[in-house]
């Protein structure tokens, strides 16, 4: 079974390759794709999102398996800020290091206790411009007061998880591939898919 996973991040696309390693199932991105797309993410939600980059992908891969993907962050003490906005926070030409500065620039000041947070996963399989099913997946825990740790990419170095004592950034992806947002998602996914056969 092939699957096109409709995203162009390099980093994102790896950790799913990592989560999913041993299914059965061949992985290609868009950056494998002959075709060029640039889909507008205006969805309100990760999962309107999500959907649309399924069905965009779908239209022109006749019977292939599409995979659409969103996700974010969502951070109470801001009303849910960055959430589906998370990629470019700080602006059109965002790195994950401005994000980050932007984020925690807006919480100076609020203790611990109120930094909540929590990432959100939206799934969406779709065939032949029709949706088949969505997957879901969230972590929960707070924003430290400073970046620290080199793994991951986007919000890791600022994620903290208190029963790990340690941001997402600080975790080896393999124990990361086990607990994230994502890795819930694509659990499901993967299930659904086993499952199938």
């Amino acid at each position: 079974m092939k699957i096109i996973v409709a995203t162009k991040n390099k980093d994102k696309f790896k950790e799913i390759k990592g989560i999913l390693k041993g299914l059965k199932v061949s992985l290609v991105s868009l950056n494998d794709l002959d075709k060029k797309f640039h889909i507008i993410e205006n969805g309100k939600t990760f999962c309107e999102n999500a959907f649309k980059k399924a069905l965009a992908v779908s239209k022109h891969y006749k019977d292939s398996y599409v995979l659409g993907e969103d996700s974010g962050l969502e951070v109470d003490y801001l009303n849910g800020a960055p959430g589906i906005y998370a990629k470019r926070y700080a602006g059109p030409n965002a790195t994950y290091k401005s994000n980050n500065r932007k984020l925690l620039r807006g919480l100076e000041g609020v203790p611990y206790k109120r930094r909540q947070a929590h990432f959100c996963c939206c799934l969406v399989l779709a065939c032949n411009q029709k949706l088949i099913k969505v997957f879901q997946g969230r972590l929960k825990g707070r924003i430290h007061d400073q970046a620290v740790g080199e793994n991951g990419f986007g919000y890791d170095p600022i994620f903290y998880l208190t029963h790990y004592k340690k941001t997402v950034a600080q975790m080896q992806l393999s124990t990361k591939n086990e607990i994230s947002h994502r890795a819930k998602a694509f659990r499901k996914l993967r299930r659904y898919l086993e499952n199938k056969k």
